[in-house]
């Protein structure tokens, strides 16, 4: 640990002018005691380290010393990649990782370049999770994340409804949408991928082989993991509209329709509109995909006054009879 803690110190000296013993401190995460030992250490055995007294002293390399030490080992140079999305590196375990990495990068940096890590994350952020609500780590997205990475076998338990199921599965990919943690995995022994939510396990151990070794797997060289993953999320939004609902729009309906619910539905449903003239008020008429009667109710009432519900007649009634309610409410003296 301690050697570890030199090298980190020295690149940190290299990376910087100067730093006080309090900022060493604070990155190394020791007290300042310990700084002032690990500086008298390091000059010991030969790294130039000098220590400027005062109340604005610090230390520093002198001589424009430079250390070899900054090859990116494999896990660091993975979890740089990754290092604009630091809530997700703190979920899978890599935030250290990724620190080393980008102390590493910037040591090897000319001066006139080492702010550029500072600068960019001043200017870009990724927020992933919903709005109002508290994002939730899985508890076993670190032991996921670590097959993922080394291409090992997993068998996973997870909860299907009121009953639980296991497979062995070989991971390839994790993904975090909207706050929510999946894994994308091939079923050993079938070949079909599927996702999974990775807070619905309950379970995740290591396949092992002879021994103790775990058991690893052969990715397919042609997986292409953010393909896969938009070809099935639009795979599973088009399976949740299993009902039709016609409509017809305003001109602001239509501007504000995909808005209302969601962008795959009103593209397909003004698509196939296309051909149609409008009427005389420069309404359209389309038929909506929809989840359902009760979640169409929800989402067109949004519009206002910019959709007339046509069919079913259900859904007219129930649309007619909110309209007769608002005019009530809002007639009121």
């Amino acid at each position: 640990m301690r050697a570890a803690r030199l090298i980190k110190m020295v690149l940190l000296l290299q990376s910087r002018p100067s730093m006080t013993a309090a900022e060493l401190a604070r990155e190394l995460e020791v007290s300042e005691r310990t700084v002032t030992r690990d500086a008298q250490a390091l000059s010991e055995a030969g790294v130039p380290v000098y220590a400027d007294r005062g109340r604005a002293g610090g230390y520093r390399l002198v001589g424009g010393y430079r250390t070899r030490l900054t090859g990116l080992a494999r896990s660091e140079a993975e979890a740089l990649f990754l290092s604009g999305v630091p809530g997700a590196l703190r979920e899978m375990g890599l935030e250290d990782a990724a620190s080393a990495a980008r102390l590493k990068v910037s040591a090897a940096l000319l001066p006139s370049l080492r702010d550029a890590s500072r600068t960019a994350a001043q200017r870009f952020h990724l927020d992933a999770p919903n709005w109002f609500r508290e994002p939730q780590t899985p508890e076993l997205l670190p032991a996921v994340a670590d097959a993922v990475w080394d291409d090992r076998r997993i068998t996973a338990r997870y909860r299907r409804g009121d009953t639980g199921v296991e497979r062995e599965l070989e991971p390839y990919g994790l993904v975090l949408k909207a706050g929510v943690w999946y894994l994308c995995a091939r079923v050993a022994g079938q070949g079909s991928f599927r996702v999974y939510r990775i807070d619905r396990f309950t379970a995740v151990d290591p396949v092992t082989g002879a021994g103790t070794r775990a058991e690893r797997f052969e990715r397919d060289p042609e997986f292409d993991l953010p393909a896969f993953w938009a070809e099935r999320a639009e795979q599973f939004a088009r399976s949740l509209l299993r009902a039709e609902v016609v409509v017809r729009l305003s001109p602001e309906g239509v501007r504000a329709l995909p808005y209302a619910v969601g962008a795959a539905a009103a593209r397909e449903a003004l698509a196939a509109a296309a051909g149609a003239a409008a009427d005389d008020e420069g309404w359209v008429t389309v038929t909506l995909p929809v989840e359902s009667e009760e979640v169409a109710r929800t989402q067109l009432t949004a519009l206002g006054p910019e959709v007339e519900v046509l069919a079913p007649a259900p859904l007219r009634e129930r649309f007619a009879a909110q309209a007769e309610r608002l005019a009530l409410l809002y007639g009121r003296k």
